[in-house]
């Protein structure tokens, strides 16, 4: 680490717990001290002593255009002009609004809010509040942000109600939260029959990208819509990651799946905070001030935010963007994978669209279960490498990496030469 990020590791550690304000932040899962960054741009950030790197992790999905493109930067200043927030309704959250409801066919309505966390929150509040049930089935490995009834993992078995997975979570708020394995049918059938007329909803990342990236079984998500309309629950799509990041309409459209409620987040703020949740009339008109449910926020539809994703949706409508993001993903996957086998490692290498994650590991992995199996000393000593050689992966063996329209060819086989150059030393 270089000698200002040091000193300011320091100053940090003094006043942020772990130095940090996110824990992947903190370089645990791969060793070594965390850098600070000084700017960014297009695909590259710069450390505050001006080393220069070649980035993946896109400030975690919203760089989708690259850092501080000059359509999301000029929109942000415009309207930072005519104020910051407000607290009263303006015409930019009505804009974000209708786009969502006219690219995303399951929305008919759509309520702003500040962050995935937030959004998730409050879908699985309307899906209760519409139900009038009060369990929830999440997945194993599916990350919905920090909230309190969902940060649980799975007991000694498939129906086993999840025990909190962080301190300060009583039990009791993650008592009516059922968690199984992802990719697994006949757990989710097995659910609702123990618990008749109890399941309010079903949460999922439809493709899980927190805990590494991998993809959902054929049939699985077609499964899921069945059995939920089957015993009267919601189906909940945590789109924060793929919304707007997996083709214009999110994973939904790719898939061809059409859930209850959506939650997204990251590109529709252009790299600001911001979320969202949506989906049909009558059950967003559970919301106060029309129902019974309360959500609120001061900043919701913040007009920067909305300002900047605005901007970076129109441009990647306008120019259909995502042929050439596929198109450097398969780029990238097919020099990694060959990198990988000219050098005798074992390795599961996903994609899809521009998110892609690397797993050490000889074992196929659909869930939490195999993506446990990976080599994390070998992930954490890959990682430093390409640190040393200029490219910024994600600091954590389950997390996602990210391509924007700003990485080139070249770039790409820049990272690929990289690879193949710490593959072998490995």
């Amino acid at each position: 680490m270089s000698n200002r990020s040091q000193q300011l590791l320091s100053r940090a550690l003094n006043r942020i717990p772990g130095g940090v304000n996110s824990p992947v932040r903190a370089f645990r899962a791969v060793g070594g001290s965390p850098f600070f960054v000084d700017r960014a741009s297009g695909s590259r950030i710069w450390d505050v002593d001006g080393q220069e790197r070649i980035d993946y992790v896109g400030t975690w999905g919203p760089a989708i255009l690259g850092h501080a493109p000059d359509i999301i930067t000029q929109a942000v200043k415009e309207t930072a002009d005519r104020g910051t927030s407000f607290g009263i309704p303006n015409p930019l959250e009505v804009e974000m609004a209708e786009l969502i409801c006219d690219k995303v066919e399951s929305v008919e309505k759509v309520r702003m809010c500040n962050s995935g966390t937030e959004a998730t929150m409050s879908a699985i509040r309307v899906a209760r509040g519409f139900t009038g049930r009060d369990k929830i089935i999440k997945f194993e490995g599916c990350y919905h942000g920090h909230v309190d009834s969902l940060l649980v993992k799975a007991g000694s078995g498939a129906l086993t109600f999840g025990h909190p997975d962080s301190g300060g979570v009583p039990q009791s708020f993650t008592d009516h939260t059922v968690v199984l394995p992802f990719n697994r049918p006949s757990a989710v059938d097995a659910a609702f029959e123990a618990n008749p007329d109890q399941i309010a909803g079903v949460i999922l990342e439809p493709v899980p990208a927190n805990a590494g990236l991998y993809l959902p079984e054929p049939g699985f998500l077609e499964h899921l819509r069945s059995v939920t309309k089957k015993h009267g629950a919601l189906l909940i799509f945590d789109e924060v990651m793929t919304g707007f990041r997996l083709g214009f309409g999110g994973a939904q459209t790719r898939f061809g799946i059409t859930p209850d409620l959506s939650c997204f987040g990251k590109i529709i703020g252009g790299g600001l905070p911001v979320g969202a949740f949506g989906g049909r009339s009558a059950i967003m008109d559970c919301l106060a001030p029309d129902g019974p449910v309360y959500q609120a926020g001061t900043l919701s539809g913040n007009p920067i935010a909305m300002a900047a994703g605005l901007a970076a949706l129109r441009e990647l409508q306008n120019h259909d963007l995502y042929e050439q993001l596929e198109a450097r993903g398969q780029l990238l996957e097919d020099g990694l994978r060959a990198a990988a086998a000219r050098t005798g490692h074992q390795v599961q290498f996903h994609r899809i669209g521009s998110m892609f994650c690397t797993f050490f590991t000889e074992q196929r992995v659909t869930n939490l279960e195999g993506a446990m199996t990976s080599d994390r000393d070998l992930f954490a000593r890959f990682f430093q490498g390409m640190l040393e050689q200029g490219i910024y992966l994600a600091p954590s063996p389950f997390e996602t990496g990210f391509l924007s329209t700003a990485h080139s060819e070249t770039d790409v086989q820049t990272t690929i030469d990289a690879a193949s150059t710490v593959l072998a030393s490995l």
